[in-house]
């Protein structure tokens, strides 16, 4: 029997794998999380809300600024790069990410950008490297140090973080060739190909060139930016295999990066972390960044 992509040999096969909310009894119920905790986020911290970092209206970015510190230092920020396949969800629904960071001195930058099949990855891609962009020029004037940036992101975010680790920063911004402290990738997709067979594909329409031009495992550069990549240790045997083998061509490049799973995590609660000041995600934040405890 042919096969699709490596060991699958039917659309049904690669779904079972990437579509994470099959195995969910109510596959709704993430959502409402996300929703009741970026309404708690906004609600309870100072933020600026769609700043424009380009020229499209979903070119907007929303600012959870820290507390200002006791020492008077500028504050570490992370900027959080949402998932949804590339199709779905926005910035508002992602706020709760503010929580933990927020508690932990660090500032908290969400980005919007535009969704297929409306724009290609081509253009999430470059809107997501723009975002960051503008992010390392301006965040000072929001009180963050553009010197402790850290980039991450969630799902289809993990990927677009990961392609922002690929940016010619110097050639194509005039910005430092490797201007983040760190990178915190969760559950991401690394290797596009298998979703050209899946569910997604009407959405996402990839062809052979948008999945060589935004497949990161194909073209790790020598990096100095810190890595963690992470997955839920409930998630399927793709989702792990997506990390470990981004790590190993990350690390073969020459590059520094830890590798682990949130046990008991699925896809969705994976990030919860984020919103909990003590978790192993903001741990890790908190000390990549020297964000002061």
């Amino acid at each position: 029997m042919p096969m699709l992509y490596r060991d699958f040999a039917s659309q049904a096969q690669i779904d079972a794998q990437y579509n994470p909310g099959l195995a969910l009894a109510d596959p709704s119920a993430p959502g409402r999380h996300y929703v009741a905790l970026a309404q708690q986020a906004r609600a309870t911290l100072a933020h600026q809300a769609d700043v424009h970092y380009g020229a499209t209206l979903a070119e907007t970015l929303d600012i959870f600024p820290a507390p200002p510190a006791a020492d008077g230092r500028l504050a570490p920020v992370f900027v959080f790069i949402h998932g949804g396949y590339w199709r779905a969800l926005s910035s508002k629904e992602f706020s709760g990410v503010a929580l933990g960071l927020n508690a932990r001195g660090i500032t908290t930058v969400v980005v919007n950008y535009a969704l297929c099949p409306a724009v290609s990855i081509d253009e999430i891609t470059r809107q997501c490297r723009a975002a960051l962009a503008w992010v390392l020029r301006h965040i000072q004037q929001h009180g963050g140090d553009p010197t402790r940036v850290a980039v991450g992101g969630h799902s289809a975010g993990g990927h677009l973080g990961a392609m922002c680790l690929q940016t010619r920063w110097a050639e194509d911004y005039g910005l430092p060739s490797d201007p983040l402290a760190g990178a915190l990738l969760i559950s991401g997709l690394y290797d596009l190909a298998p979703l050209r067979y899946s569910y997604l594909q009407p959405a996402i329409q990839l062809d052979d060139g948008v999945i060589r031009r935004n497949s990161p495992i194909f073209a790790v550069r020598p990096c100095r930016t810190p890595l963690c990549l992470t997955w839920g240790g409930a998630e399927t045997a793709e989702f792990a295999r997506q990390s470990t083998t981004f790590h190993q061509a990350w690390l073969a490049a020459g590059n520094t990066g830890t590798l682990s799973a949130i046990a008991g995590a699925d896809h969705y609660s994976v990030i919860n972390g984020l919103a909990l000041p003590d978790s192993t995600l903001c741990n890790w934040l908190a000390d990549t960044l020297g964000a002061a405890d």
